[in-house]
């Protein structure tokens, strides 16, 4: 088993991101459309922690940035028609702490917003991992949600991200202008206009 990566970012995709090892070996990660991994620069080191999918026909590795986010993933794909990809795309329109929140909550809804989830599969999710989070798991996730924003602005970088992608930029493009911006308490805003000077 993989438990993680740490290595050189060299190439960011639309949803995967190659890390190269001192070892000279280059691991190719599935991660969420809207992983903190897009806002670093190619050539920076990183830490990935994985889990490796296996089937017949393919061997694929799914990163995270910390092990709270591989955990909650591991959950989600224990739950009956859930594989890695539906899973990452849950990721892709919510961060761990708004998938457990809306597991405790029983906000099914909240689910199907990502790609392939139809309502009954939501309410699965919901039903087979609601015993697994209690509101001390809400308490710690909005802990380190304010964390995020005092240090990294994550999701607000995101949301600027998500923008400039509705404006006609790739994801790529859109990445790399918003983490070339640099300022205290910037909003999604400014984010954006700063961004938009880049290109």
């Amino acid at each position: 088993m993989i438990d993680f990566v740490k290595g050189s970012l060299t190439y960011k995709g639309d949803s995967t991101i190659t890390v190269e090892t001192a070892a000279g070996i280059g691991y190719e990660i599935n991660v969420a459309a809207n992983s903190p991994f897009f806002l670093k620069n190619t050539g920076e080191s990183v830490m990935v922690y994985t889990v490796l999918m296996v089937k017949e026909d393919d061997m694929s590795l799914y990163g995270f940035s910390d092990r709270g986010s591989l955990s909650v993933f591991r959950k989600l794909i224990s739950v009956s028609g859930i594989g890695a990809k539906a899973a990452m795309a849950i990721f892709s329109v919510m961060p761990a702490e708004e998938i457990k929140r809306a597991i405790v909550f029983e906000d099914s809804a909240a689910f199907t917003k990502a790609s392939g989830i139809g309502k009954k599969t939501a309410q699965r999710i919901v039903l087979e991992l609601k015993d697994h989070y209690g509101s001390a798991d809400i308490a710690n996730s909005s802990s380190s949600a304010v964390k995020a924003n005092a240090y990294g602005r994550v999701s607000i970088s995101e949301e600027a991200i998500n923008a400039l992608m509705e404006l006609g930029y790739t994801r790529n493009e859109a990445a790399d202008a918003v983490a070339s911006v640099s300022g205290e308490n910037l909003t999604i805003e400014d984010y954006i206009r700063a961004a938009l000077r880049n290109f």
